[in-house]
């Protein structure tokens, strides 16, 4: 069961990452100037400013698309290296899926188990 995770909803549109830990939910939006570049920037401050320890009982989920190609291959890169150097569960889920990004949604996803372990197949929009 997923219980404290980092989710990325990367896509292009609207990108957020959203952060539940000890049953508190956070999101973090990103405005449309944002360069994809500070993501990893944001993750460290997100992680910094909840205090939250990851470790091999977290989970990452990261939206598969479909997407704009940088926004997915950013979120992609972040998420696994979170995965190599922390040890952590990775899994994908499909943007149809989710639909709106609220808590209960992301709730839905995983009871469902509507996304993959071992990912990575992006679904790029042309």
């Amino acid at each position: 069961m997923i219980k404290d995770f980092l989710i990325f909803n990367f896509i292009g549109k609207e990108n957020l990452i959203g952060l539940r830990v000890d049953n508190n939910f956070y999101i973090h939006d990103f405005d449309k100037k944002t360069d994809t570049d500070q993501l990893v920037l944001s993750v460290l401050n997100i992680i910094k400013k909840y205090k939250v320890n990851i470790d091999d009982n977290f989970s990452v989920l990261v939206n598969s698309g479909p997407g704009s190609f940088s926004s997915l291959r950013t979120s992609l890169a972040v998420a696994k290296g979170i995965k190599i150097s922390k040890k952590v569960k990775l899994f994908g889920y499909k943007n149809s899926d989710l639909g709106q990004f609220s808590l209960a949604n992301i709730e839905v996803l995983i009871k469902k188990k509507l996304f993959q372990k071992n990912l990575i197949k992006p679904i790029y929009l042309s």
